[in-house]
């Protein structure tokens, strides 16, 4: 399987739709000399975000070639090689830890989701977005036999598992109680469970008033019920 299918895309550019997330995220963590840890960082470009806000901020990968490239371009020499499952730290280090749209892709998301809490200090948040499985469209991608088409492929989390799973096994997509059960048996609290839709920032390139028109529609929509349609999911888990 291609690396970039099975593994995804970092944010390799930072645009309006990275920019909520981060005011969503700074919303429950303040960065301020904060020990932040981004699992499945790429090429760093939250953890330079997050330094440029005073943080200490750190990130693991498995893919060495972007780790690579963020410590060399952004010159952050705190990216780090390793699984999501087995973190290289120790027990209550962190302050916060981010997920962005990365649980999809890793091996076992049980245990990195443990793994998560488990360095996250006592009062401190795990911060997750992830794939909605009720999202009109699979945005990873597809299978269509032995062919794998890049895109958004409308209506593929509606199908049945096991079907849903022939055209994208590279995948992960949650439904809310899936995404719930991921934190089973730790000791915390959600502070935050929503659903968010995109930053429509490709139209935006095209044409900035369409987009404007869709931000303003969905993330109205964000206030209602129709959330539950939203493209991610949005947690805030705080250790106890």
């Amino acid at each position: 399987m291609d690396k970039s299918i099975q593994l995804g895309h970092p944010s390799y550019v930072w645009r309006f739709g990275q920019d909520r997330r981060l005011n969503m995220i700074r919303a429950f963590l303040e960065m301020e000399r904060a020990r932040v840890l981004d699992i499945g960082c790429g090429i760093g470009t939250y953890v330079e975000k997050f330094r440029a806000l005073n943080a200490k901020a750190f990130g693991v990968d498995v893919d060495a070639e972007k780790l690579e490239r963020g410590n060399r371009e952004k010159k952050l020499d705190t990216l780090v090689l390793s699984v999501s499952e087995a973190l290289p730290y120790g027990n209550e280090v962190f302050d916060g830890v981010l997920l962005h749209e990365v649980i999809e892709h890793v091996t076992n998301d049980h245990e990195t989701i443990s793994e998560a809490h488990r360095v996250t200090k006592r009062g401190g948040v795990v911060i997750v977005f992830a794939p909605n499985r009720l999202y009109p469209f699979e945005t990873h991608g597809a299978y269509f036999g032995k062919r794998y088409v890049f895109g958004n492929i409308p209506f593929i989390g509606y199908l049945p598992d096991a079907l849903r799973d022939k055209f994208a096994p590279h995948v992960r997509a949650y439904r809310s109680n899936e995404i719930r059960a991921l934190f089973a048996g730790l000791d915390g609290e959600f502070l935050a469970h929503t659903q968010i839709y995109p930053g429509y920032d490709k139209i935006a390139a095209r044409r900035q008033e369409l987009a404007g028109l869709f931000r303003n529609v969905t993330y109205a929509l964000e206030n209602t019920p129709l959330r539950n349609f939203g493209l991610s999911h949005f947690l805030v888990w705080k250790k106890n």
